[in-house]
């Protein structure tokens, strides 16, 4: 079972990173017809939603790179794996959707707009990128999630920016055709209203990433799990800390492990290896354990001198 759903998460890292391939250039005809079609209809809604969708193009791009290098197995240089370029993918995209959104930003109160009449062939690009944006987004964030990629996951976030705008752009052009005179401020001011909903989804998007490299812990949940798959090993008597951290799609586990402190030190070797070997085959999520033996039963005092006694004899003892 293990090793099924271990081959299942390899094949929906591969299924992320084509994903984020395609993205790209869906992004990059959708942005060109965007700003083309918004400069011909003389929509400034629709030359930003454009740009924003530009910025989207790029932040997918950086997303499929980073899911490609973070796939790389650990090296003597790198011995925890190459998943922080995923991890700094996801902190990229926020940047580029925060400065994407200042740019429309200025875009919107800047630019006065062409002196032609809005046409109504403006609404034709939205409505085509508001169906390919749902069906990316909803993607992304359910293989993002799978794969605990928090930068194909800040990729679908960029691609609900790109939908909200892009309504909002079409509300904007579907009021100046109703009534130009009227609502003729309807297109500038919905270009102005797409930067904020931009620059305030860039911050979410920044601060998740930020939490990663951070080393903040997983959910209490996961924790729970990896406390009774260690605990369900023959001879293991007790937990007495526990962390976890992330380094890209996984995480990389340290376990300090309480045993029976008349064990020999190779029998209390071999209960911190089933252990770990258990958390990795029934956890696909995490990368690598890390075990501290521990006697169990004793003062503080005692356990601190036979803690070490025992974790020097191991690290003296050869791999198994």
């Amino acid at each position: 079972m293990a090793t099924t759903d271990a081959g299942i998460r390899s094949n929906e890292e591969i299924f992320g990173r084509r994903i984020s391939l395609l993205s790209c250039s869906i992004g990059a005809a959708l942005a060109v017809t965007k700003i083309v079609v918004g400069m011909k209809a003389a929509s400034n809604a629709v030359v930003s939603d454009g740009l924003e969708t530009s910025g989207d193009v790029l932040s997918s791009l950086i997303v499929y790179i980073g899911l490609l290098l973070a796939g790389k197995p650990p090296d003597a240089e790198h011995p925890y794996g190459h998943g922080r370029y995923e991890t700094l993918a996801g902190l990229a995209v926020g940047g580029i959707i925060l400065l994407t959104g200042a740019g429309i930003l200025w875009h919107g109160f800047n630019v006065t707009g062409l002196k032609e009449p809005l046409r109504s062939f403006a609404l034709y690009p939205l409505v085509a990128a508001a169906g390919a944006k749902i069906a990316l987004a909803a993607i992304k964030l359910r293989v993002g999630k799978k794969i605990e990629s928090s930068g194909l996951q800040a990729d679908a976030w960029h691609d609900m920016t790109d939908l909200l705008s892009t309504v909002v752009a079409f509300c904007a052009v579907t009021l100046t055709l109703i009534d130009p005179i009227r609502f003729g401020f309807a297109d500038r001011l919905g270009s102005i209203v797409i930067s904020v909903i931009v620059i305030f989804l860039a911050i979410q998007v920044v601060h998740r990433t930020v939490d990663s490299l951070l080393d903040t812990m997983p959910e209490d949940a996961r924790m729970a799990e990896i406390r009774a798959v260690a605990l369900s090993v023959p001879g293991t008597l007790g937990i007495e800390k526990c962390f976890a951290r992330r380094t890209g799609l996984k995480y990389h586990v340290d376990l300090h492990l309480e045993v029976d402190p008349q064990m020999t030190v190779e029998a209390s070797h071999d209960i911190a290896t089933q252990v770990k070997i258990a958390v990795k085959d029934r956890l696909a999520w995490v990368a690598d354990v890390l075990i501290h033996v521990e006697p169990a039963s004793l003062g503080e005092a005692d356990r601190t001198t036979a803690a070490g006694s025992i974790t020097g004899s191991i690290r003296r003892s050869p791999s198994r």
